[in-house]
């Protein structure tokens, strides 16, 4: 039976990230983010790092989707719709505006006080991420996460919050996509490069060296919340990129093993198992790479292993073993992060946005996981970026049904294998600013906001097709996937 291995317990949810919903980013003491500091290039639908967050452009994330003047009907919404589990994120600089300060916001902390209340009154357990791409733009300038004092930024920063709400938050993840600070745009939301810094900065080794110092805050991360409450699970947070050999030749299957060890599992073996693994030491030795560390560095590692693993899935890619101009299929696969890694597939079908659909591919990154760690996961983001239409206050999003409905299957498939997931949540609970394009308009939310990519509209919410789905599917615990079975607005 396809559902057999559902328990009650098990956290049916969805997810968002205050930069991408809250706006407000001047609002009541809040500081200046490295996100605020990346406008939108509407004209090519892509991010675009300036030098200054005052400069004469457009920022989709100062104003969002406003949650912060309406979280409480966003979560009522929620509720209605029967969400177990939340998982959102902090904005560092509504609790230290700089990062630097002695004492933190109280405004901003007496928000997310707000927010837990609301959650607490209809029962939704929330997964809180600490530093999702929210670096204080004051620290991002004195070089982020390359410069080691910024781990004891980070550590204050999570003790006021583990202080504050250990009793409300049992589930903690330290960094969001952890591994993306490998690619470009994660590099420049943990280090803060901008449109005037040298491009020759931005390389493999500022990379792995602000990747040491995160990997070492997150351990004394770790270490400190147990201390603080034994029972806080902490967890590590992966943007999965399951890769499959283009060919059956043999440099394509050893291609993607190398590709799958740096950057599928080199983050998550390292907060998981609490040491550097060997390939990782080959691979730096190869490229020439050397990383600053302490003595101490090793203890702190091994001290500070996470309790869960918790990932993104989008797709998957093909990886071939030849020169990326001569490899098979020529186009390289899309993606906010895999973008530059691996090619398309030709046996899968894409988004409108050039993302493959792989349902399949989650079975088989759930079963790989597992088999490696033995761990909880949780899916913390899953989704389909789509231009929905408004059509007379209902959005019909049956495409975003089928995506959802066929990674569901693959989900409880693997819990038939035998897989310990704990947690299933969407991105997104509702739309929000795209992380890849910056714009409203490729939605992902089950929520629909009426609002353009330049912040115009009435903010008005409307539950689309896929809300409704999604509450069926959670109110039968799974049981119930067919979407042919309903009817737009009908419960």
């Amino acid at each position: 039976m396809l559902n057999s291995q559902v328990s009650k317990e098990f956290l049916w949810g969805a997810s968002t990230a205050a930069n991408q919903i809250e706006g407000a980013w001047n609002e009541d003491g809040k500081g200046v983010s490295v996100i605020d500091t990346i406008a939108t290039n509407f004209e090519e639908g892509v991010r675009v790092e300036v030098d200054s967050a005052f400069e004469d452009e457009y920022y989709s994330s100062h104003k969002a989707v406003d949650f912060y003047h309406h979280y409480k009907e966003d979560i009522k919404l929620m509720s209605e719709m029967g969400l177990k589990a939340y998982r959102m994120s902090i904005a560092w600089t509504r609790i230290y505006p700089k990062g630097i300060e002695e004492e933190p916001n109280e405004q901003g902390l007496q928000f997310y006080d707000q927010i837990f209340q609301e959650l607490a009154k209809y029962g939704i357990e929330p997964i809180v991420t600490i530093s999702h791409y929210e670096s204080p733009w004051y620290l991002a300038e004195r070089g982020g996460w390359t410069n080691r004092e910024m781990i004891d930024h980070y550590l204050k920063y999570c003790q006021t919050l583990f202080d504050r709400y250990h009793n409300q938050v049992k589930y903690w993840i330290t960094f969001n996509e952890i591994n993306c600070t490998l690619v470009d745009f994660g590099i420049r939301t943990a280090v803060g490069l901008n449109a005037s810094i040298p491009s020759e900065i931005n390389n493999e080794h500022t990379r792995y060296q602000a990747l040491h110092h995160q990997f070492l805050a997150s351990a004394k991360a770790v270490k400190m919340a147990h201390e603080i409450d034994p029972s806080l699970q902490i967890g590590c947070m992966i943007a999965s990129m399951i890769g499959y050999p283009l060919t059956s030749r043999p440099m394509d299957v050893f291609a993607t093993l190398q590709q799958q060890q740096m950057k599928n599992m080199f983050c998550s073996d390292v907060m998981i198992r609490g040491y550097y693994p060997s390939y990782s030491k080959s691979y730096f030795s190869e490229q020439g790479i050397e990383i600053s560390t302490l003595e101490e560095d090793e203890a702190i590692l091994r001290d500070g292993c996470v309790d869960f693993y918790s990932c993104s899935y989008y797709q998957s890619i093909c990886v071939s073993g030849q020169n990326e101009g001569d490899a098979l299929g020529k186009d390289k696969a899309a993606g906010n992060l895999i973008s530059g890694f691996g090619v398309k597939n030709p046996y899968l079908e894409e988004s409108e946005w050039g993302w493959q659909i792989d349902a399949t591919g989650l079975r088989y990154l759930l079963n790989t996981v597992y088999d490696r760690y033995q761990l909880p996961i949780m899916i913390v983001e899953n989704g389909l970026g789509a231009k929905d239409e408004l059509i007379d206050g209902k959005v019909n999003d049956q495409y975003r049904i089928n995506y959802l409905k066929e990674h569901v299957e693959a989900l409880i498939e693997a819990l038939n294998d035998g897989v310990e997931v704990i947690g299933y949540m969407p991105w997104s609970a509702i739309d929000l600013v795209a992380l890849s394009t910056g714009s409203v308009e490729k939605r992902y939310g089950f929520i629909y906001v009426d609002t353009n990519n330049h912040g115009e509209g009435s903010f008005k919410r409307y539950p689309k097709a896929s809300y409704y789905w999604y509450k069926t599917v959670i109110n039968t615990n799974g049981r119930v996937l067919d979407s042919n079975a309903l009817k737009i607005g009908d419960e």
